[in-house]
């Protein structure tokens, strides 16, 4: 005969568990390892994407409603496009390019320059008119005299 109730499972545990031993490692938390001065931290993508979406899109004084009923894509998901948040398909990058008038490489190419302007060197002009090398290009080794 049984001791346990007809409805009830039974658990017969396979070997007791034991906590694994704590090392002085394990026992801290983690820590991200923050890009120090001499490694910029990259821009994702998707960020850059956004932003020309974004800029493109308040550049044309069109509401998110709008470019969204136009690109077939729900308010929400424009939404965390413009600001990073989603990463799109090719097929939903190309809706919203052409809801904007732009086509996928146009939209891909503004995405582009926006990834490459920090590291392009402009001339800064001092009070006296004279080019002076950006403070990036300075930073990076890029001009002959700081």
């Amino acid at each position: 005969m049984t001791t346990h109730a007809p409805d009830e499972a039974r658990v017969i545990p396979l070997r007791p568990y034991t906590a694994p031993p704590r090392t002085e490692e394990a026992s801290r938390p983690a820590r991200q390892q923050a890009p120090g001065p001499s490694a910029p931290r990259e821009p994702l993508w998707r960020d850059l994407v956004g932003e020309v979406l974004r800029r493109e899109r308040l550049a044309q004084e069109r509401t998110l409603k709008d470019v969204a009923e136009t690109a077939r894509i729900s308010m929400p998901y424009l939404s965390e496009l413009e600001r990073g948040r989603k990463e799109a398909s090719s097929e939903v990058l190309a809706a919203a390019a052409r809801a904007l008038g732009l086509g996928l490489a146009d939209l891909l190419s503004l995405a582009q320059d926006e990834l490459a302007r920090p590291t392009r060197t402009r001339p800064v002009r001092t009070p006296a008119g004279r080019p002076q090398a950006s403070p990036t290009a300075r930073r990076n080794g890029l001009c002959l005299a700081a």
